[in-house]
């Protein structure tokens, strides 16, 4: 799949400017004697980015169609690539074995409801500030600010200053005992890379920005205190 993705880099993207370059490149996806250009008639231009393996359909022991999914522009589409591999005898060899085929990729899946789950607000209530203070701590890279928030025991790496803490936007707690799996939504301020923007400035290159992210949480009540034991990427929306 790999091979195909790389194929799929320099295939997908042509200008008239590039025509030499692209094809010297593509000779060592190719059988010998083919079209240098493997298809393009030498006119137009077109671009693709984020192009990533995505299904593969074995016809047989050797030959095989590997879909390859990229984007172009606001579009996302996929590449169909024909290969064929030599085996272990042959030395282990690839070689696209026909014309590729763009396709449109596949719509979104349709996001089924789920039942909203019981939910404890005075724990969340209780537990805000603490969170607060543990994820200022875990932008910060405070160390010994951090340990103050985590389950005895327990250690984190943190962002090391990457980001700040801006805002904690929501806390989902479920109803439960001493340890609680639970879900937060967190706004980083993200870095203006140095500038110093004016208070009415309207680039947005001169400004720090705000990126809302979710994330699960392993909380245990010791004492009469929330602690933080373990921190993920967050699942399904919450709220």
């Amino acid at each position: 799949m790999a091979f195909a993705a790389q194929f799929a880099g320099v295939y997908l993207n042509f200008n008239p400017q590039d025509a030499p370059s692209r094809s010297r490149k593509l000779a060592a996806f190719l059988p010998d004697d083919t079209d240098p250009q493997w298809g393009w008639d030498g006119y137009g231009q077109f671009a693709a980015v984020a192009i990533q393996p995505y299904d593969i359909e074995a016809t047989d022991a050797r030959n095989a169609v590997i879909s390859v999914a990229f984007q172009s522009q606001a579009r996302r589409m996929m590449l169909s690539v024909p290969v064929y591999y030599s085996g272990d005898d042959a030395g282990r060899k690839f070689v696209v074995s026909g014309h590729p085929a763009v396709l449109p990729a596949p719509a979104p899946a349709e996001l089924p409801q789920v039942a909203e789950p019981e939910t404890d607000d005075a724990t969340a209530t209780e537990l805000k500030p603490q969170l607060e203070g543990f994820f200022k701590e875990y932008a910060s890279g405070n160390v010994s600010g951090l340990q103050r928030y985590l389950a005895a025991g327990k250690s984190l790496p943190s962002f090391g200053g990457a980001f700040s803490f801006a805002e904690l936007k929501e806390v989902v707690v479920p109803v439960g005992g001493a340890t609680r799996e639970i879900q937060a939504v967190v706004v980083w301020s993200v870095a203006d890379g140095g500038a110093q923007p004016t208070p009415d400035t309207t680039d947005p290159d001169a400004v720090g920005g705000k990126l809302e992210q979710a994330y699960r949480l392993t909380v245990e009540k010791q004492g009469d205190k929330w602690f933080v034991a373990d921190i993920r990427g967050g699942g399904r929306a919450i709220g």
